[in-house]
């Protein structure tokens, strides 16, 4: 489906495939923040993937969420770049069927179920974009109204954002930056 949307275009898409049911319910207080890196500033370096010419230690980012509507069952979670050289960008974390009880994941660890991200793996996997210009790495926390997601038992950012359509209560946006 991402091939088929242009890169300048995928976030506004994304963000309709995934409110489109419930776009009257978009909590203000709902956020995402981090004691790794701040809103529109460049990621740690920790953060960085250790791979393809790049240096980090692939350790992912300390995330911490609050103003969770009522109603709220369970989170999700996605990091993805828009600015990657692929169609529909790039998937670096997926998370889900976190628990609503849960308003942190700590730096180096992970929450609920993990799904495949764009590397072909689980898990976390940091920035490393060829060299050239700044890239946005989106870090989206989902208040959803299920308890648990029905899909692939390991689903991929697109099949997330499909199984999250018609729950998604409300969102926090965090943005990274980075460039090599």
């Amino acid at each position: 489906m991402w091939a088929l949307v242009p890169l300048a275009t995928a976030a506004l898409f994304y963000e309709l495939i995934v409110f489109a049911p419930n776009a009257q319910a978009r909590p203000a207080n709902f956020s995402v923040s981090s004691t790794t890196f701040s809103s529109n500033a460049i990621v740690a370096d920790r953060m960085v993937n250790n791979a393809a010419g790049c240096r980090g230690k692939n350790m992912s980012p300390e995330l911490h969420w609050r103003g969770a509507p009522s109603g709220t069952k369970s989170f999700a979670l996605t990091a993805w770049d828009p600015d990657a050289p692929a169609p529909g960008g790039w998937w670096h974390w997926v998370l889900y069927d976190i628990s609503p009880r849960r308003h942190q994941i700590a730096e180096g660890r992970s929450a609920g179920t993990s799904g495949i991200t764009s590397f072909g793996a689980s898990g976390y996997g940091g920035p490393c974009p060829p060299p050239g210009p700044l890239h946005h790495y989106r870090f989206t926390i989902y208040a959803l109204n299920v308890a648990h997601l029905r899909g692939a038992p390991s689903m991929t950012a697109p099949q997330l954002i499909g199984a999250m359509r018609g729950h998604v209560l409300a969102q926090g946006v965090l943005v990274g930056l980075y460039k090599r």
